[in-house]
């Protein structure tokens, strides 16, 4: 299994458009250090780096290829990666950043089987499939294929199962991703508190790679309207108000789910430069073979 991270960060990216913070300016001139460690990833850090919205391609060892999430940013990021096009797509909860993307689908393919949770969403009233349905019924060359949590179905020479996790107010899936070939497991949260249900949390333990998401630092808890939750014995917050991980939240999340590797997505420009870097939060154009 090979995994291409195509897209890492949050709703606006970093470099953030018309933002002037330390760590948009980092990303965009890295200094020597980190151009070297940014080198030792794989990556050319010629142009800045980058965190785009979040979207990942996963090729099988058949050949045919998974995009997870369709980012808004999907052309540049297929341009960039040069992984060519997918066989099919799989989309974790509506957010436009998650699902924006697919308008790309328009002359670039003849058809494109779209994966999602076919359970019905108490506070929109439809499902994360029926939502793609209703927002892209314009595209015929779209198949949107309804799947039940829970629920292993097989896509792309891959095994899948969509996990819920907890996302407020919306429902929101993580992905337990396996190739029977090989046995390789791929764990993605989706965008989640710390708080996962534990037979999610069951689901995507053991993996070979996690991507887990972590949004910004601990402090930043203390300018969201409400704070932070998950407590740890040190009394740092694992969950960000009430919806996403922090930095700390993400880490011990990989640490619960026992992932052999893991880098934290999803993050934020907001964290400071000193620490947006770390080599364990992930860059655009990571690759992983598994």
């Amino acid at each position: 299994m090979e995994v291409t991270l195509l897209g890492t960060g949050d709703t606006t990216g970093t470099p953030t458009v018309d933002c002037d913070c330390d760590t948009c300016e980092r990303a965009r001139a890295p200094d020597a250090e980190l151009r070297e460690r940014v080198r030792e990833r794989g990556i050319d850090p010629t142009d800045g780096v980058e965190r785009s919205r979040f979207s990942v391609f996963v090729r099988s060892e058949s050949g045919e290829s998974l995009l997870i999430d369709c980012s808004p940013d999907f052309r540049q990021q297929f341009l960039d990666a040069d992984v060519g096009l997918p066989d099919a797509a799989l989309v974790t909860h509506i957010h436009f950043d998650h699902l924006d993307g697919l308008g790309n689908a328009y002359r670039l393919f003849d058809d494109l089987p779209v994966y999602a949770a076919d359970e019905t969403d108490p506070v929109t009233g439809e499902s994360v499939a029926g939502g793609i349905r209703s927002r892209y019924d314009y595209l015929d060359t779209v198949t949107v294929r309804p799947q039940t949590p829970y629920e292993p179905f097989s896509v792309a020479g891959l095994e899948v199962t969509l996990v819920p996790v907890e996302h407020p107010p919306l429902v929101c899936y993580g992905l337990r991703i396996e190739e029977p070939a090989t046995g390789a497991v791929l764990s993605i949260s989706g965008d989640t508190c710390y708080d996962v249900p534990e037979r999610s949390r069951e689901l995507l333990s053991g993996a070979d790679l996690a991507l887990v998401e972590g949004i910004v630092h601990p402090e930043a808890c203390e300018f969201h309207p409400k704070g932070g939750a998950d407590f740890d014995d040190e009394g740092v917050p694992r969950t960000f108000g009430t919806k996403h991980m922090t930095l700390p939240g993400a880490r011990q999340f990989a640490a619960d789910i026992g992932a052999q590797e893991y880098r934290i997505v999803h993050t934020a420009h907001y964290v400071p430069a000193d620490r947006a870097f770390a080599d364990d939060i992930a860059l655009d154009g990571e690759r992983f073979s598994l």
